[in-house]
């Protein structure tokens, strides 16, 4: 092996890190366990921040007693005579007092003497040594291949082999990995975090909103060399919310990249088969054999991975995959200008594959791409039953809007679903019209069943305009004119029915419709449709006051979801809204640890195993948890994303989310607030009362005792609101509410100082409350409630009278954080901060004393990561420091948190 041309000195240096470099200390950790093994891969496609993440590894975590072989590698090294002369010149560069060389330059070596004699040179060496070969993939190949795998099968110790690549090289990988002998660091772990992003764009000078750098991050799926470009994009640009919201693969800087860097560098048959599939949002072997035409999709997309072509698998068995997103933008632009002629085609051949497979909603989308209106118009009146039963009601919604009038006027059964569609989306203008023009053309010849199915949709109109007379009247209608065939029509009249009667305040009724409803929707499989129902049951058994009934309806659903899954194996919708309602009936017996797991559980389901007001209600429930712990500002601002995600359907609002947030606000003391929610609403204390404005009186009873100041007159009208309401609450049988107006109504006897008319509410309170084990009911309402039960004496106070006293003062107590005093002989050690600590920025400040990141710290406590940097910034700016770690040490200076750190 004679080296015929003189080395490039470059190559054998570790590159500069740029300046403003943005620290990246997890995968730090990562490339340092690598250097305890023989192998660490970096494997990622191009773009992905291979070297500068090596580079900035090496900068930073260097000790003295390790040397450092660097070799970036091109394409014209994969002879191997040039490929093992730069390897010893690189190691003889690093390595004190190694000269290499020689062994490669003398006459015709065989590679495996030549590499014994090279490990047994570096094997007798002190220090660790890390030999990098950069940009593998450049001379990645059989002869190279079976050098560095007799060299990893040889390595000594003290030896550590790094190699970047953007595709797996032909190594033996699955022998390393098991014996515990490599590391790998993938896309994923190259990937920027969200907060990585907003580092970023800070270095570069860019000054992001949070959300705009988030959806950035979204877009690009951390891809480091599409934020550069985008970063580029954007020097200069005034719009740039608009221009984040709409980057993606036609940037042309992107394009560019892209082209350049991966699309011409691949053989025709990858190319072809990269454009054809482009169209597919999920890629499988058969789904590619379909839409191209050819064999070997499965083959081809293993191939795509270990090449690192920006293909990302979608499940363990890797059976489904999916193309980078900016990725696929770039190769759908390619086909469209090489081969428009084919889209059509390859659209309908993917729509027949999945119509085949059973998958309606991907089957209607490439029909439409397809320009096939007939055929999407045919395959969404087929699909909608089933997805009706999986309750994917937004789905339905979408396809209102693709498939036109002129082709729902020849399928009359289709404009009604639509028509439902809307409904079910809370929008009524046009419905009526819709309903109108399919009765108008069909006459008396209407197909079977299609009659019933009108009339339970104009019930379901009349309900949401609030017509409850009407709604009666249509459902009755749907019932009488319902067919053999038409047990959905029924239990969807008898659900209007129920509705109906629930916004009268008539919950036996209404409970007695649902249960019918709910039965018929179990008997025809639509087990999603039964836990809907279940909310509504369980929602009038909490109004009823019974909490026993309301928690095993609660878990009858969940097990019959359990048993259940949707069409592509998920969890059912509505499974999340059960741990929901479990949360609360857990928070009413003082079990907050459980209240809060049921709440975490149900967000690991994520958005599909919700009905769409899962997010308005998982909110609303974490809110009062969060109440509950002495956090109103955290409550509030869960109210407050509550409010923005509410949507509006045909259960009553009968708790609105304002009312819930002036309560939080006058139970904390903030009466001024509480009685602008007051003068907003219009509400009065002479007021007619009417169940659906129920829960806003019961509020505006709280806020006027809350107020009060001693005044004989206003104390009356209290005491005659809380009267008034009791009345027409016991004569409704809505013992829930019954139970709230006598603590409240003790309570005021307490204020007034009637300690004698006090007791005889509050022990038929106690009476009610005991067999449902009520506790947060009595716990909430703070030193007043400590002093009635306190009031009673201890012969006479019965043990669940002793739990709830000692649960109110635990509640009491709920301000301080753990580890902190809460009783004692000295001030709180906030009170030497001149604006003190809320019970929340205590809590994430003790957090901020582990190990947990932003992002940990964010799932703790279940919130936001803004929210969690909205605390730290709080935090830093009354300790008056700028960092983690001097927040940390002055917290310790004033006791806030214990001298040794908590891990």
């Amino acid at each position: 092996m004679v080296m015929a041309s003189p080395l490039v000195d470059t190559k054998l240096f570790v590159p500069r890190l740029r300046p403003g470099a943005v620290p990246r200390p997890r995968l730090d950790e990562r490339l340092r366990r690598g250097s305890e093994v023989a192998l660490t891969l970096v494997s990622a496609p191009a773009g992905f921040g291979k070297t500068t993440a090596l580079a900035s590894w090496l900068a930073g975590a260097t000790p003295s007693d390790r040397v450092v072989a660097w070799l970036s590698l091109e394409e014209h090294d994969r002879r191997p005579i040039s490929f093992w002369t730069y390897v010893a010149a690189a190691l003889s560069k690093a390595v004190p007092g190694l000269d290499a060389l020689p062994l490669v330059t003398s006459p015709q070596p065989q590679v495996e003497t030549l590499l014994t004699t090279l490990v047994n040179e570096l094997a007798g060496r002190a220090s660790d040594i890390v030999l990098v070969l950069d940009d593998y993939h450049q001379v990645d190949g059989p002869e190279i291949a079976q050098g560095i795998t007799f060299l990893l099968e040889h390595l000594p110790p003290n030896v550590h082999l790094v190699i970047s690549t953007r595709a797996d090289p032909a190594l033996p990988l699955a022998r390393l990995r098991a014996r515990g002998e490599l590391v790998e660091v993938r896309a994923r772990d190259l990937r920027f975090t969200r907060q990585e992003v907003s580092e970023y764009l800070g270095v570069t000078g860019l000054e992001l909103a949070e959300s705009d750098a988030a959806d950035l991050e979204a877009r690009t799926e951390g891809w480091i060399a599409a934020l550069q470009l985008a970063a580029l994009s954007l020097q200069g640009r005034d719009d740039v919310s608009g221009f984040v919201a709409g980057f993606a693969g036609d940037d042309r800087y992107i394009v560019d990249y892209l082209v350049e860097e991966v699309l011409t560098r691949q053989p025709d048959t990858v190319r072809d088969f990269l454009l054809s599939t482009s169209i597919l949002d999920r890629l499988s072997g058969p789904l590619c054999d379909a839409v191209t035409g050819h064999p070997g999709g499965r083959a081809m997309l293993e191939t795509l991975v270990r090449s690192n072509l920006f293909v990302v698998p979608l499940d363990e068995r890797r059976r489904w995959f999916r193309y980078h997103h900016l990725f696929a933008d770039v190769l759908r632009a390619h086909l469209g200008d090489e081969r428009p002629g084919d889209l059509d085609a390859l659209h309908r051949r993917a729509s027949q594959w999945y119509e085949a497979e059973g998958e309606a909603a991907p089957s209607v989308r490439h029909a439409l791409a397809a320009g096939d209106v007939d055929r999407a118009a045919r395959l969404v009146e087929e699909a909608i039953p089933t997805l009706q039963r999986a309750r994917q009601d937004g789905t339905i919604r979408g396809w209102v809007d693709v498939i036109p009038d002129e082709v729902l006027r020849d399928r009359p059964r289709l404009a009604v679903m639509f028509a439902g569609a809307l409904l079910s989306a809370g929008e009524l203008d046009g419905v009526e019209q819709r309903l109108d023009d399919v009765e108008q053309r069909l006459g008396d010849a209407q197909p079977a069943g299609l009659g019933a199915t009108l009339q339970m949709y104009r019930a379901a109109l009349a309900l949401r305009r609030g017509d409850s007379s009407g709604t009666f009247r249509h459902a009755q209608l749907a019932l009488e004119r319902a067919g053999d065939g038409d047990d959905l029509v029924r239990a969807g009249a008898s659900a209007l029915s129920g509705q109906a009667s629930w916004r009268n305040g008539h919950l036996e009724a209404a409970h007695a419709s649902y249960s019918a409803c709910a039965e018929q929707m179990l008997r025809l499989g639509h087990v999603a449709d039964v836990l809907a129902c279940s909310i509504t049951l369980a929602d009038i058994r909490l109004t009823q006051g019974r909490l026993r009934d309301a928690s095993a309806t609660y878990e009858h659903a969940l097990r019959l979801a359990g048993h259940e899954t949707s069409p592509r194996g998920e969890v059912l919708p509505g499974t999340s809204d059960m741990l929901v309602g479990l949360s609360g009936i857990a928070l009413e017996r003082g079990d907050l640890p459980t209240a809060l797991d049921h709440l975490t559980r149900s967000r690991q389901l994520g958005e599909r195993g919700g009905l769409p007001q899962n997010p308005y209600r998982w909110r609303v429930a974490l809110a009062r948890v969060r109440d509950a712990q002495g956090d109103l500002q955290g409550a509030l601002e869960l109210l407050d994303e509550a409010q923005r995600v509410q949507n509006t359907d045909f259960s009553p609002d009968v708790q609105p989310i304002a009312a819930v947030r002036a309560r939080l606000l006058a139970r904390h003391g903030h009466i001024d607030d509480a009685l602008g929610w007051v003068t907003g609403r219009g509400l009065r204390a002479d007021d007619e009362l009417t169940y659906l404005r129920e829960y806003e009186h019961v509020t505006l009873a709280r806020i006027l005792l809350a107020r009060h100041t001693g005044d004989d007159d206003a104390m009356a009208q209290v005491h005659d609101l809380v009267q008034r309401l009791l009345d027409s609450a016991e004569a409704g049988g809505r013992t829930g509410t019954v139970l709230e107006l006598l603590v409240m109504q003790a309570l005021a006897h307490h204020v007034s100082g009637d300690s004698v008319r006090a007791r005889v509410p509050l022990e038929r309170a106690l009476m009610l409350a005991e067999p449902e084990d009520y506790v947060h009911l009595f716990a909430r309402e703070g030193a007043g409630m400590v002093a009635l039960l306190e009031a009673v004496d201890d012969h006479r106070r019965s043990p669940y009278a002793h739990r709830l006293l000692a649960a109110c003062r635990q509640e009491l107590d709920a301000a301080s954080p753990p580890g902190l005093p809460v009783r004692g002989g000295g001030p709180a050690p906030t009170a030497r901060l001149e604006e003190p600590l809320s019970v929340r920025e205590l809590e994430v400040l003790r957090l901020l004393g582990t190990d947990l990141d932003g992002p940990g710290i964010a799932q703790h406590l279940v919130v936001s990561l803004h929210t969690v940097r909205s605390h730290t910034k709080h935090i830093y700016a009354k300790l008056g420091v700028n960092s983690r770690r001097a927040a940390l040490t002055r917290a310790r200076d004033l006791g806030l948190l214990p001298t040794t750190p908590t891990s």
